[in-house]
């Protein structure tokens, strides 16, 4: 069948590269380098693999992901994920499978159980390089690479052992194939899309829930229904979505990939999932705050610039071409690909910086075709100069906050994070304040190369310095305390304390509840004082205390 064109009053741009000047010698030089698929790859390796395995795991995400890893295989349970012995019901199922599967290959450690996120922020990188190409050019897919790699909250979870990288590579590959389609604009030869995209949408599914089928279904409408025209090719293409939207080879697809674990779950632990995952996880997430992660409607107009960093003024700059954004299809369906996303959690009731990586792919590629619009060197550089800038000021921040805060707890955890500032995370800061200086006050090269090699700075202080020194901080006393709760053999349980790391690195379910006589309890400083208030029996011997954590012994009676 014909293909069928409903722009054709427009130009399609969609294969026209933009092409950045080739001087010769260096300049020429380091523009063949700055689209080299190889500094891709170098990137790729810095941004998700660099220190991957050198951090404790951070509570509370990835000690509960890790945790429900361990205990599915120390119990041979690969059905129900629990945490402490408890189902947990938050996610699915295929996080847990990859841990699982990564730490029995290469070690049950801080490397394994971040694995398989790095491997999919890799592959969420390669396959934005593909589309990108095809669409476009090898240039430009490599820059959109480059900006996807580098960005703050884009290397953060592909460093996490979280869910988060796997779904967003799942998306992405979805929406990419949902493109394709309407390219193809002809069933026939276009339903090899639709069948991949289901696949994509059912591993989403198995990976975080409706939210891998609600985007895709919507934005790809929305794309369908901004192009309609008063003609008989619109009506064809509305019709060529319902074809792809009710495609019975698709469904089965999806259904053979995500029902498997769904119904199993469901024989294995009844209806508690389900009312658990679907109602409260997912519905009451949108309703209202969970644990606290309440925002407000202009939330994520807020985070956006830090999410981005440090390329915050370079997607600022696409505002410039907004008239004309919704005259090229490619850029009209990235747009409302990213407004969708940005729309729906801006009225959320439980709002998290990292839901809006759903909505992000797009703007990196925006980005890179239209990189020859950020021509304001201050927009560019002034989002990283702030960043590091704060960086370097934050010993006096921490020094204030001991003064002025009112709980003792923030007051110790101030004093252990400016304990473990040093003068090597000084010069760090100061030296990506002094760099991105240097890389405004260059004049040579585009703003956008220039900006890359600030997301390589950027990346070398914070992974080199910044997160070690949290984390070091947070959760280093965590794994000191279930290393010695482990050496003892002693039981020992939690109080009042949700750090699931502990259990992880004690390699044993840990129940939250008051210590019996003859175990180990391990708790928050600032609850030490609730324990010994209800139980005042207890006997209470320290065992073990750093910063904001101890773990005690509770002796027996005579």
């Amino acid at each position: 069948m014909k293909r069928l064109d409903l722009s054709h009053k427009i130009m399609n741009t969609d294969a026209l590269p933009m092409k950045d000047a080739a001087p010769n010698g260096w300049r020429g030089a380091m523009r063949r380098v700055m689209t080299s698929p190889a500094l891709l790859a170098l990137v790729v390796v810095l941004s998700f693999f660099w220190q991957l395995g050198a951090m404790p795991l951070y509570d509370l995400d990835e000690g509960a992901f890790t945790e429900a890893t361990r205990e599915m295989l120390a119990s041979g349970n690969y059905i129900t994920p629990h945490r402490d012995g408890e189902p947990r019901y938050d996610k699915p199922v295929l996080i847990y499978w990859l841990q699982a599967a990564s730490t029995q290959t290469v070690g049950f450690d801080e490397f394994g159980l971040r694995l398989p996120s790095a491997l999919a922020a890799s592959v969420w990188v390669l396959a934005l390089w593909f589309f990108v190409r095809e669409r476009l050019d090898a240039p430009t897919a490599t820059v959109a690479g480059l900006a996807l790699a580098l960005s703050l909250q884009v290397s953060l979870i592909g460093k996490a052992a979280v869910a988060d990288a796997l779904l967003n590579l799942f998306i992405a590959l979805t929406f990419f194939e949902i493109y394709r389609y309407w390219q193809a604009l002809d069933f026939k030869s276009g339903r090899r899309f639709v069948r991949r995209a289901y696949l994509w949408m059912g591993l989403g599914f198995l990976t975080k829930g409706p939210v891998a089928v609600f985007f895709p279904v919507v934005v790809s409408l929305l794309f369908v229904l901004s192009s309609l025209r008063w003609s008989k090719a619109s009506a064809l293409a509305l019709w060529y979505w319902l074809r792809a939207a009710v495609y019975p080879l698709g469904w089965l697809i999806f259904l053979l990939v995500a029902g498997p674990w769904y119904l199993a779950i469901y024989l294995d632990d009844g209806a508690g999932f389900f009312k658990s995952f679907f109602l409260q996880h997912n519905l009451g997430r949108f309703e209202g705050a969970m644990h606290d992660h309440g925002g407000f409607p202009g939330y994520y107009l807020v985070m956006l610039p830090v999410i981005l960093l440090p390329f915050t003024g370079w997607m600022l700059s696409l505002f410039k071409r907004y008239r004309s954004a919704w005259l090229d299809p490619l850029d009209r369906f990235l747009w409302i690909w990213f407004l969708v996303v940005l729309v729906f959690f801006s009225f959320s009731g439980t709002q998290l910086p990292h839901y809006l990586l759903y909505g992000a792919t797009p703007l990196f590629i925006l980005m890179a075709r239209h990189r020859e619009a950020l021509t304001n060197r201050w927009l560019a550089f002034v989002p990283p100069l702030v960043f590091f800038g704060l960086l370097l000021v934050l010993p006096f921040v921490l020094d204030v906050a001991m003064v002025v805060s009112s709980r003792p707890y923030d007051v110790i955890l101030f004093e252990e994070a400016r304990h473990a500032i040093t003068l090597e995370y000084g010069i760090a800061a100061l030296g990506g304040l002094l760099l991105t200086a240097l890389m405004l006050r260059w004049s040579s090269p585009p703003l956008w190369r220039r900006l890359v090699l600030v997301g390589l700075v950027q990346t070398l202080v914070v992974y080199g310095e910044v997160a070690p020194r949290v984390l070091d901080t947070l959760q280093a006393p965590v794994k000191e305390a279930a290393l010695i709760a482990k050496q003892t053999q002693l039981p020992t349980v939690v109080y009042r304390t949700s750090m699931p790391s502990f259990s992880v690195y004690r390699e044993a379910i840990t129940p939250n509840r008051a210590p019996q006589p003859g175990e180990l309890v391990f708790l928050r400083v600032d609850k030490l004082e609730h324990l010994t208030r209800e139980h005042p029996e207890l006997d209470l011997e320290l065992v073990y205390h750093r910063g904001h954590v101890a773990l005690l012994r509770a002796r027996p009676g005579a």
